[in-house]
């Protein structure tokens, strides 16, 4: 990972998974260090990543502070409009 960011990051994954690979490159390029969570199908990280994002069943779930910013097509969409890094405490 990057150098430390004011805002702590945590997105929930699984593995083979190209979509968590996407938004884990696109926060490695924002220069943003992040916690993984390992988050399978059934699992206590999976039921706590719902709890977190609102009840989005998905992965990848990236959480920055307590704001549930989404799945890769959402963080790419706020990063396109400019609006990711502020969410991200860059």
């Amino acid at each position: 990972m990057a150098e430390t960011n004011p805002t702590p990051i945590d997105i929930y994954t699984t593995a083979w998974c190209p979509y968590c690979s996407a938004a884990k490159g696109l926060l490695t390029r924002k220069g943003v260090s992040f916690r993984e969570i390992d988050a399978p199908a059934g699992s206590s990280a999976r039921a706590e990543a719902i709890a977190r994002s609102g009840g989005r069943t998905t992965v990848p779930q990236i959480i920055a502070g307590e704001a549930a910013l989404g799945g890769y097509d959402d963080i790419a969409a706020l990063d396109r409009a400019g609006k990711l890094d502020a969410l991200l405490g860059l």
